[in-house]
């Protein structure tokens, strides 16, 4: 055999050896890529996103879209090629496995937690937007979850309303926190609640709830500060109720990041006129119930999806404006935004025409 000959069929199989090689070596990484993009304004699968029963609400026109991140399975293992090709695509991302699924987490467990993520986010939306309209909203603290095995465990339920603790009032879910840490692990915490039943009653019927008690819980410690600190193995969250129906209808997806773009459909149903002008506008954002936004993961691959899908404009956190800036896609502003009142401001001027000054996302 010639040797040139040779050497190509020593290399060739070389080749097919090093990518059979790489398509068997796993590696612990996962793959992040642009997502499906929704008009909070429109229709999925055949029903309207925001579902808005009891008060007047107004035609609208343009586009509002949620954004949203597509990831690999917890369970699945890539294998060295496609982190290679991962990495080389402009438009996907490869992050180590743990960045999505740390400690260990089942993709079961992560679908639960981006599950309850997206439900607080809706409430949040709403009661943003329904500030921002100076339309009353009542709130209360709650017991947001009871972990297993803890002191609270069997004492306390989710959903119970939280009115006291040791006898101080509390107003927002950090005072539940606050006060129980003032005692010393060992210490008795009395918590003054009303029964999440009673709760439910009471909203359906209209009326002040009553039942309130009582309930008296022995301190543990937790050492994952450094130090030790009391704890009873509860988190604490907000619940409320609104004057009319506001309902969010859109299946398959987690996490709060749409809270922003939730909060302004629901502002721009409930508003003569259209927020966009007609425009294609796309978003992202965490928003809490004072309309502050937060940051969100994969701002990269979510204003990938929005340019893909149309939009011309994208409501960035502020947090998030650098990445964003670093690749923006060709045809896509960032707008920067901290507060949903930023975002209304920006939609006004987009609706005006009035674009030359919009708030600039930088590297900077």
């Amino acid at each position: 055999m010639p040797r040139r000959t040779a050497t190509m069929l020593a290399s060739t199989l070389m080749l097919i050896a090093l990518l059979c090689a790489g398509v068997l070596i796993k590696v612990p990484y996962s793959e992040m890529s642009p997502g499906p993009t929704v008009n909070t304004l429109g229709d999925h699968d055949g029903e309207p996103v925001l579902q808005i029963s009891g008060r007047k609400t107004y035609p609208t026109t343009g586009n509002l879209n949620m954004t949203t991140v597509r990831v690999t399975s917890a369970d699945y293992r890539m294998n060295l090629v496609e982190a290679v090709y991962g990495w080389l695509a402009h438009d996907n991302k490869v992050v180590p496995h743990d960045t999505l699924y740390p400690d260990g987490k089942t993709e079961e467990e992560s679908t639960q937690e981006n599950a309850e993520e997206f439900s607080q986010s809706q409430e949040s939306a709403k009661v943003a937007a329904l500030k921002e309209l100076d339309v009353p909203v009542k709130s209360w603290v709650v017991v947001s979850t009871v972990v297993k095995d803890s002191p609270a465990e069997g004492r306390l339920h989710a959903g119970d309303v939280i009115e006291a603790v040791d006898g101080t009032v509390v107003k927002e879910p950090g005072d539940v926190a606050e006060l129980v840490t003032k005692h010393k692990p060992g210490d008795k915490v009395v918590f003054r609640i009303v029964p999440a039943k009673e709760q439910a009653a009471a909203e359906k019927e209209k009326r002040t709830p009553t039942g309130a008690r009582d309930v008296t819980i022995t301190t543990t410690s937790s050492d994952d500060t450094g130090e030790e600190r009391a704890i009873v193995g509860i988190s604490a969250g907000t619940d409320h109720t609104f004057p009319f129906t506001v309902d969010i209808k859109l299946a398959d997806v987690g996490g709060p990041s749409a809270g922003l773009m939730f909060a302004l459909g629901i502002y721009d149903k409930l508003t003569p006129g259209s927020l966009t002008g007609g425009q294609f506008v796309a978003g992202t954002g965490t928003i809490d119930d004072e309309g502050r936004v937060g940051p969100i993961g994969g701002i990269e691959m979510k204003t990938v999806g929005a340019r893909d899908k149309g939009a011309k404009y994208f409501l960035t956190p502020a947090d998030n404006c650098a990445n964003a800036a670093r690749d923006t896609p060709d045809g896509l502003r960032l707008i920067k935004v901290n507060t949903i009142g930023d975002a209304l401001d920006a939609l006004a001027d987009i609706r005006e025409g009035n674009t030359a000054d919009l708030p600039k996302c930088t590297t900077g």
